[in-house]
């Protein structure tokens, strides 16, 4: 029997530890003295969630894209009957330059603008 209360009193206790916080002592973050609204501005930054993903080896254009070769568009768009493009429609490659895909007919596709904005927003995760 003693474990058995002793085996209460310590459920007791961790459900009162547990118990959310009552009405008479609320839980609001407070800012420190340091970081008040006057000096805010002089407080550093967060640091930034973003990281470059770029793959290594994938040869860019001055402002960071990934290189196309225009020759090997167009031989695809020769290819699928739309030598001088089509409405609605734009090239996209199955496998990105950017995960290592391939700039060649055999890696492109035409596909839907909404759609390729879709895939590219996925791709760019």
């Amino acid at each position: 029997m003693p474990r058995c209360r002793s085996a209460l009193s310590l459920i007791a206790a961790l459900m009162l530890c547990a118990a959310p916080a009552s009405a008479s002592s609320p839980r609001h973050p407070t800012t420190p003295k340091h970081l008040s609204t006057k000096h805010r501005a002089h407080a550093r930054p967060a640091p930034s969630r973003h990281t470059k993903r770029y793959a290594t080896g994938v040869p860019r254009d001055s402002h960071g894209r990934v290189q196309r070769s225009s020759r090997a568009k167009h031989e695809f768009e020769i290819l699928s009957g739309y030598p001088h493009g089509r409405p609605g429609y734009v090239v996209d490659h199955v496998i990105p330059l950017s995960k290592g895909g391939v700039d060649d007919p055999g890696n492109m596709q035409w596909q839907r603008v909404r759609e390729a904005k879709a895939k590219d927003r996925i791709e760019r995760r």
